[in-house]
């Protein structure tokens, strides 16, 4: 039997990939380069860098702890979201996601939005949701929602860090409702 290596989610491998270049380019010559273009904040709306760095910012990460917490992540949930729904879907959904998150923290965060955490919550989410259907909702996935969420609201309303519960909340949010736009659109 001849093994061979596949390359089985090309959507997610390619977004960890470029990723794990950030993170070592910003390893090797320090994080301000990842500080001016992989970070989002509130800025001038005259600005193509504002812009930019609404989509730029999910490929940075803050160090490599951050970075393997949410590569770990990404990769589990990840190839099940992206099997399920297909390259395209994913893309819009990171995409989304991360424009959805960037908009929020721009309007009521007073710091900068760096790492992946919404889009990988979005697929904690979606993959919770994968056997929805069929007027059913899986009591897995309420827990999830339950469990994720609720540590998320606490967090944020306990805890002076510099983790975005925020992102986190809106992420599961849009895994949310792309899981129920999506299985609605399948089941016609």
């Amino acid at each position: 039997m001849k093994l061979r290596l596949k390359y089985n989610a090309p959507v997610i491998l390619t977004f960890a990939l470029i990723c794990t270049g950030v993170l070592i380019f910003s390893e090797i010559f320090g994080y301000s380069m990842v500080q001016r273009w992989f970070v989002t904040a509130r800025g001038p709306l005259n600005s193509v860098h504002t812009y930019v760095t609404m989509f730029t910012y999910v490929l940075g990460h803050s160090s490599v702890s951050h970075f393997v917490n949410n590569m770990m992540l990404l990769l589990l949930t990840g190839p099940v979201v992206e099997e399920k729904y297909g390259s395209k879907n994913t893309i819009i959904i990171m995409v989304a996601t991360a424009l959805i998150t960037a908009i929020a923290n721009m309007a009521v965060g007073t710091y900068g939005l760096i790492g992946c955490s919404g889009i990988v919550f979005a697929f904690v989410i979606l993959c919770s949701m994968t056997s929805f259907g069929k007027g059913e909702i899986p009591i897995t996935m309420i827990l999830v929602v339950i469990l994720y969420l609720g540590q998320e609201i606490v967090n944020g309303l306990t805890l002076q860090d510099n983790v975005s519960q925020m992102a986190h909340i809106l992420g599961g949010i849009a895994g949310a409702a792309f899981g129920f736009f999506l299985n609605d659109t399948n089941r016609r």
